[in-house]
C-alpha cells in the first residue's frame, strides 16, 4: 500500500460514517434548543457546578430511550402515535397524543420568544413583537414550501455557532478537579428550587418530541431506501446496527454540548455572583470570556450568543411542530411527511401552523421569555414520563418488535429513565 493510499483510507472512514448521520444526528443537534441552553445556563448560574453531574448520567439513558423510538419506527414502518393507535385503546392514544402536542406547542412558543430576545440585543430598535411575527413567518414559510433535508443542513451551519461553549471552557481558567468530581459525584439537595431546574434539566434533555420525531424520520428513511415490502420495512441487524451508530453520535454530541454549557456558566456566572439569569444578554455574558480580548466583546458574545439561539430554534421548532403534526396525523390517518407538498398534505401541514401560531400567541400572554423557556423544559420533563412507560412497553413488545425487541440492558435503562423522571416531578410538586 502506497502513502498516498493510506492517507485517503481513513478520510473514506470518516466519509463513510459521515453518510450513516442522519435522524440521530438531527435529533440531538435539536435537543439543545434554545429551551435547553437557557435551562443548562441557568442550572449552572443557580447551582454552579452542582448539576454538572447530570450531563454524564442522562448520556446512557437518553441514549437507550432514543434508540429504541428510532428502532420502533425503524421495524414497524410506523411512527410512535400509529404504534400506539393499533395496539392500544383510542384513550391511550388520545391522551399520548395530548401531551406531546401541548408540550411541543409551549415549547414553541418559549423558543420563538427566546429567538425574537436574542435579535433584540443585535438589533434593539425592532419591538419584540415584530421580530416574534417575523421568525413564525420564516419558519412556517421555510417548513411548508422548501426541502426539510436541504433546510435542516444549512441549519446545521448555525448550530455550530454553540462550539463557542466548548471553546469557552477552555479558555476560562477552570477549577478542573472541582470540576472532575462534580461531573462524576452526584449531588442533592430536597428543596424546591432544586427539584424544579433538574426536573427541567432532565425534560429538556429526555423530550417527548424527540420520542416522536426520531420515530418518525426513521420511518421517512425507510421509505426514501424504498425497503418497505406488503407496508413493512426490510429489516436487518445492519441496518440497526447503522441506525445505532447515528443515535450515539448525536446523543453524545448533544450531552458534551451540555456539559460545557453548564461548566460555562458555572464558571463565569455563579462564580462572578450571577445566579438568576433574567435576559438574553445575562446568558449571553456567558460567553464574554471567549471574545474578551477583541474590541467591542460585550457585542461580540451577544453576536455569538444570538446566532446559535436563532440558528438552533430555526432547526428546532420546525422539529417540535412537526412532531406533533406527525402524532396527530398518524392517529387520524393522514397523509404525513416532510417530504409532501403542501397540497399533497392539508392537514399536516395544518397541524403544523396551527401549533407554530398558538406557539406564537403565548408570547403575548406576558410571561417572560427567558422564564417562559425553562417553565416549558419543566413541563417537558413531567410530560415524558407517561411517554416513556409506553416505550418501555413497545420496544420490549415481541408482538410488535419481534426479534428487534428491546434487550435487557436497554429495557433496564428506560425503565430506569422512567422511575428516575417520574420520582423527579413527584418530588418537585411534594415540595412546592
Amino acid at each position: 500500500m502506497t502513502a498516498k493510499s493510506s492517507q485517503k483510507h481513513p478520510r473514506k472512514k470518516i466519509w463513510k460514517f459521515l453518510t450513516l448521520l442522519g435522524p440521530g444526528l438531527t435529533t440531538g443537534a435539536a435537543d439543545d434548543d434554545p429551551s435547553g441552553i437557557a435551562t443548562y445556563s441557568q442550572t449552572g448560574a443557580q447551582f454552579g457546578y452542582g448539576q454538572l453531574w447530570t450531563a454524564l448520567y442522562m448520556l446512557p439513558f437518553m441514549t437507550a430511550v432514543q434508540e429504541a423510538c428510532a428502532r420502533i419506527g425503524l421495524v414497524t414502518g410506523k411512527g410512535i402515535a400509529a404504534v400506539v393507535k393499533q395496539h392500544y385503546s383510542r384513550k391511550v392514544l388520545f391522551a399520548v397524543v395530548g401531551l406531546v402536542v401541548i408540550a411541543n406547542t409551549i415549547n414553541i412558543g418559549a423558543d420563538i420568544g427566546a429567538m425574537a430576545s436574542a435579535a433584540q440585543l443585535l438589533i434593539p430598535a425592532i419591538p419584540f413583537v415584530i421580530l416574534t411575527l417575523f421568525f413564525t413567518a420564516t419558519i412556517l414559510i421555510l417548513e411548508i414550501f422548501t426541502n426539510y433535508k436541504v433546510y435542516s443542513k444549512i441549519l446545521k451551519w448555525l448550530a455550530l455557532a454553540l462550539l463557542a461553549y466548548p471553546i469557552t471552557v477552555f479558555i476560562v481558567h477552570q477549577p478542573w478537579l472541582t470540576v472532575l468530581k462534580a461531573t462524576v459525584t452526584p449531588h442533592f439537595e430536597f428543596s424546591f428550587a432544586f427539584l424544579f431546574i433538574i426536573t427541567g434539566v432532565l425534560g429538556t434533555t429526555i423530550s417527548p418530541y424527540m420520542f416522536f420525531w426520531e420515530a418518525s424520520q426513521e420511518v421517512e428513511e425507510v421509505k426514501e431506501e424504498d425497503r418497505m415490502i406488503v407496508g413493512k420495512p426490510v429489516m436487518s441487524w445492519q441496518r440497526i446496527k447503522r441506525m445505532r451508530l447515528d443515535n450515539n453520535a448525536g446523543m453524545i454530541i448533544s450531552e458534551i454540548t451540555t456539559w460545557c454549557i453548564l461548566v460555562v456558566a458555572a464558571t463565569v456566572l455563579h462564580n462572578s455572583g450571577v445566579h438568576n439569569i433574567n435576559t438574553a444578554a445575562d446568558a449571553a455574558k456567558a460567553l464574554e470570556p471567549l471574545v474578551h480580548s477583541f474590541p467591542n466583546s460585550g457585542f461580540l458574545s451577544k453576536l455569538i450568543f444570538s446566532i446559535g439561539i436563532i440558528g438552533l430554534g430555526l432547526l428546532a421548532v420546525p422539529v417540535l411542530s412537526g412532531s406533533a403534526a406527525y402524532a396527530v396525523s398518524e392517529a387520524v390517518n393522514w397523509k404525513a411527511s416532510l417530504n409532501f407538498k403542501l397540497k399533497q398534505a392539508h392537514g399536516f401541514y395544518g397541524i403544523i401552523t396551527i401549533a407554530t401560531l398558538i406557539g406564537l400567541m403565548i408570547n403575548f400572554v406576558g410571561i417572560d421569555p427567558v422564564k417562559a423557556l425553562v417553565y416549558a423544559a419543566v413541563l417537558n420533563g413531567v410530560a415524558a414520563v407517561p411517554l416513556l412507560f409506553l416505550i418501555a412497553k413497545i420496544g420490549s413488545n415481541e408482538k410488535i418488535m419481534g426479534e428487534y425487541k428491546s434487550g435487557p440492558l436497554s429495557n433496564s435503562l428506560i425503565w430506569f429513565t422512567f422511575v428516575a423522571m417520574g420520582a423527579a416531578a413527584i418530588a418537585m410538586f411534594f415540595t412546592l
